[in-house]
């Protein structure tokens, strides 16, 4: 009789979970499911696709502009074409996911693909429009408040605690960033039209709260809708909603009738045709991989952590704009360099204390589950 009972409960153990913290691991994310060294391995990678891609992607837009290239349709056109040649094959290799009844239904999953997509051409073209009819400086020191911005959304739409070590990383990150707008150009005094300069600093205000609530949503489309933790879920809403966006962006192309302009660009840069084309496909490249690593930080992390990095690239470019383009670099550059790296450093010591209190919790809840055994 014994031993009967004892089968049963063997069978009762494999068909039930033992408890609703065993009932939700297979929908933990991968911070959870891989050891500690991969994971961060793993998020230092994100962090560098960002700042190498925000930094790449950033001097090329530059480098296109200054030698002959006009059009802001091309611009924000690259900024998703380039999807097929990153994010296909990757998601093709990635773990594949199976259907569930929980999962969002197609129509659901079409709505925020193609809501991303429209908002990233907005916020791109929005963009194109500010850096075109403002000063180089005043355009920086809007940018800047795009952290601020998504802290107050990060607050309300994904319940961000914004403690001591976050706001000051906040404050410091939007102040180095000004820093750099204040003395970016300090020389070129150009008059801009009061109703273009209008224009200019509306557009780049709404860019810069419109991809601030793009990248909390976001977030929230990863805790609240997909519920996936595999790295397909990652790839999925960066090559659809890049689709949209690319296909957004060639129809804006040929319906303002940029795309006529494009030979005559072409003929007219200055490094040549093959420095125009290529200057084009890497800008293209690296914009997806900023995306890519954005996307890991913000499931993995926040969408505050994730600007907070792309903060952090502001004063890395005009560091590599020395480099090759031989700008000046003088001591307010070093400050604003140092102002961002304090900021970061605020940051990951919040997220090192957020890592200890949860680890002693869990070890707390292991050693109460064992007393329990020992005592059943």
């Amino acid at each position: 009789m014994g031993e009967i009972q004892e089968v049963q409960l063997c069978i009762k153990e494999t068909k039930e979970p033992s408890s609703p913290k065993d009932a939700s691991a297979t929908h933990q994310p991968l911070s959870l499911k891989l050891r500690k060294w991969q994971w961060q391995l793993l998020a230092a990678i994100s962090i560098i696709f960002v700042l190498a891609g925000q930094s790449v992607g950033t001097l090329l837009g530059r480098f296109y502009f200054n030698e002959g290239g006009n059009s802001k349709w091309v611009a924000t056109l690259v900024q998703s074409a380039a999807f097929p040649i990153l994010l296909i094959p990757l998601y093709f290799i990635s773990s594949p996911t199976t259907r569930t009844p929980q999962q969002p239904s197609l129509t659901t999953l079409s709505f925020i693909y193609i809501f991303i997509g429209l908002v990233v051409v907005a916020a791109g073209m929005m963009y194109s429009y500010g850096l075109l009819y403002l000063p180089v400086s005043t355009y920086s020191l809007i940018c800047a408040t795009q952290l601020g911005f998504n802290a107050i959304f990060s607050y309300f739409i994904n319940s961000q605690k914004l403690t001591p070590y976050i706001l000051n990383s906040v404050v410091l990150l939007t102040f180095s960033a000004s820093l750099l707008g204040v003395q970016s150009d300090s020389t070129n005094h150009k008059p801009i039209p009061k109703g273009e300069y209008a224009i200019g600093f509306v557009c780049t205000l709404g860019a810069s709260a419109l991809y601030s609530l793009l990248l909390s949503l976001t977030q929230l489309a990863f805790q609240k809708v997909l519920k996936k933790e595999t790295l397909s879920v990652i790839l999925e809403i960066q090559i659809y909603p890049s689709a949209v966006a690319t296909c957004a962006g060639l129809v804006g192309l040929f319906a303002s009738g940029d795309w006529k302009d494009l030979k005559g660009e072409m003929e007219g840069f200055r490094e040549g045709k093959v420095s125009y084309v290529m200057t084009l496909v890497w800008t293209a490249v690296s914009w997806q991989v900023f995306s890519v690593g954005s996307l890991f930080l913000i499931y993995e992390v926040s969408s505050l952590f994730c600007n907070v990095i792309g903060t952090v690239g502001l004063p890395v470019i005009p560091i590599l704009a020395v480099v090759f383009f031989h700008d000046k670099m003088d001591g307010v550059k070093i400050v604003a360099m140092l102002l961002a790296v304090w900021g970061f450093l605020s940051y990951i010591y919040q997220h090192y204390l957020d890592d200890s209190k949860s680890r002693r919790s869990r070890s707390t809840g292991n050693e109460v589950d064992k007393k329990t055994d020992t005592s059943t």
